[in-house]
This record gives structure tokens, sequence and C-alpha cells, in this order.
């Protein structure tokens, strides 16, 4: 049996964490996503239109990863909620 590490939100679509794995995850995504947007986008080399799209190229993949891994490890599934379910 596999341990969850989020929980369906009472009200809406989606989870939250209830386990340091799942913290631990989050965090890991937000470092990730502001980590590669200060590397490309905020050093002092020159801006460009490249440096963009590959920085949302980035956040893209960690968004569509974290929402597959999220809602493998959610208990209960994903669904609209609408409070007592």
């Amino acid at each position: 049996m596999s341990r969850y590490w989020f929980k369906p939100k009472r009200y809406g679509y989606g989870a939250t964490p209830i386990t340091w794995e799942g913290w631990m995850f989050t965090l890991a995504i937000v470092l990730v996503i502001l980590g590669s947007g200060w590397l490309l986008l905020g050093t002092d080399a020159p801006r460009g239109a490249t440096k963009v799209w590959v920085w949302w190229a980035i956040v893209m993949v960690v968004l569509a990863t974290s929402v597959a891994v999220t809602k493998a490890k959610t208990e209960g599934g994903w669904r609209w909620r609408w409070g007592r379910d």
C-alpha cells in the first residue's frame, strides 16, 4: 500500500500536503521554479526572448510533473468537491 502525501481539498479541485514528504515536494517545486528564474532571468547577461521561452518551458514541465505526482499521491483522487463528501 502506498503512503499518501496529500489529501483532497474540502472545496474545489486539488490537494493539500499532509506529510513531510508532501511539504518537501511542494517546497522543491517552488525552489526549482524560483531558482531557474533567477539563473536564467536574474543574471547580468543580456535578456533575450530565448531565455524567457526556456524558463517558461522549464516551468511547464515542472508544473506538469508536480500535478502528475500530486494526483498519484493523493488519497481519494481528484474531483470537484463541495464540502461534505
